[in-house]
């Protein structure tokens, strides 16, 4: 991320993760971890989404697959 934005990612934990819950149960143990766009209001009528981190987002995870070996 930092070679790509020349700066750090927002890492925090915060209150979700419904796919990582489910995922998680089938396979207890495994380390996972999720990542998204900034999302304002979560779950509430005046949720929003920064649409700017929608195509950061994508462009790191192209390119965390485009390095997996």
């Amino acid at each position: 991320f930092k070679d790509m934005y020349k700066q750090a990612p927002k890492v925090e934990a915060i209150h979700a993760g419904l796919e990582c819950g489910i995922i998680g149960e089938k396979f207890p143990g495994m380390a996972m971890i999720i990542i998204g766009p900034t999302i304002k209001y979560p779950h509430s009528p005046e949720e929003q989404v920064q649409v700017s981190t929608v195509d950061k987002t994508y462009k790191y995870v192209l390119k965390i697959l485009e390095n997996i070996q």
